[in-house]
């Protein structure tokens, strides 16, 4: 068998291009001792692979030049050497944006045969949902009655947010990029209000106006002017989740932090930022709930899919430049 792989060709500058990536072929191996050997089906693209990108530390290790890119995995197990793992199970986990995978048995997980379909622990069933749930629930500490303000609203975790934020007894408004996207926050996503940030004249007054009462729980995945708008409208005693800064992943250098500071001050705000990884029992705690949710019809989902390995680096690109709806995927098999 033969194996697709997608490498690290170079760093981008700027922009993500097609040029820093290369797709290569190898045989597909065997696995070793404790080893499994991965039919990788669907791959999952994410906003943070960006700053992997870069050769600087962070909370990830970044990716290396000429080496296969990595990615959370959903697959079929083809051979497997390690224990409570069979050929043909299903498993989870970071692997490679390929084909095949070998994998060390310890860092996957079995997936429980169920009606979900196998895209869904990529997805709302998985790290997106779970960060959403961390950080509106954790990190913010939404509560029922609270105002809560979403950026990024129609992204895999932004349209989770939403939805969990209307569970929990809060009101809830958001901004996306297309009018589209805004219609389907408020259709199919339970937002009370949001509208389209391309489209406006002034961030701060079209906040206002989707949150006239001002915001207590911001739920921010952009940064930029948006973040910046957003601090204005906040209300006494404010909570800010910070899961990403997207609007600055491209950036050649750093960017300069949103005016208007002292707004922390005055109106007494709580800003955290956080990584979904740290916190695994509110994960879990997640998962057992929105299995309910999900088959009561509270929770509602929506993916974007490419199809194929020599497809990956588009979909991810276009996943920086605000293309998806819901979660961005790749099909492989």
């Amino acid at each position: 068998m033969i194996n697709q792989q997608v490498r690290l060709a170079s760093r981008p500058t700027g922009q993500v291009t097609q040029d820093n990536f290369t797709i290569n072929e190898t045989d597909v191996v065997d696995p070793g001792p404790g080893q499994i050997l991965v039919r990788n089906m669907f791959m999952s693209v994410d906003p943070y692979m960006r700053g992997r990108m870069n050769d600087v530390k962070s909370y990830i290790p970044p990716f290396q030049i000429g080496e296969v890119l990595q990615a959370g995995v959903v697959g079929e197990v083809v051979a497997s050497n390690f224990r409570g793992i069979a050929e043909r199970d299903h498993v989870v986990g970071m692997l490679g944006w390929e084909n095949f995978s070998i994998s060390d048995g310890r860092l996957l997980r079995k997936l429980p045969r169920s009606k979900a379909p196998l895209s869904w622990h990529l997805g709302i069933l998985g790290m997106p949902g779970m960060t959403a749930y961390v950080g509106l629930m954790k990190i913010a500490a939404a509560k029922p009655g609270d105002n809560v303000f979403v950026t990024a609203a129609a992204g895999a975790v932004g349209s989770v947010v939403g939805q969990l934020a209307r569970i929990h007894g809060c009101r809830v408004a958001g901004t996306a990029g297309t009018d589209r996207k805004v219609a389907l926050l408020r259709k199919e996503f339970g937002y009370d209000a949001a509208f389209n940030y391309k489209a406006s004249k002034s961030l701060t007054a079209s906040i206002k106006k989707v949150c006239p009462s001002g915001i207590d729980v911001l739920f921010e995945n952009v940064g930029g002017e948006i973040f910046e708008a957003a601090l204005w409208n906040m209300r006494d005693h404010g909570r800010i989740a910070l899961c990403g800064m997207i609007a600055d992943y491209n950036a050649a250098e750093p960017q300069p932090g949103p005016r208007g500071m002292m707004l922390m001050v005055g109106r007494r705000l709580t800003m955290r930022g956080f990584i979904v990884t740290d916190h695994p029992d509110a994960g879990e705690e997640y998962i057992a709930k929105a299995i309910g949710w999900v088959a009561d019809g509270k929770l509602v989902y929506r993916e974007t899919i490419a199809v194929g390995i020599e497809n990956a680096a588009r979909a991810f690109i276009d996943m920086l430049q605000g293309g998806n709806t819901g979660k961005q995927l790749v099909r492989l098999s």
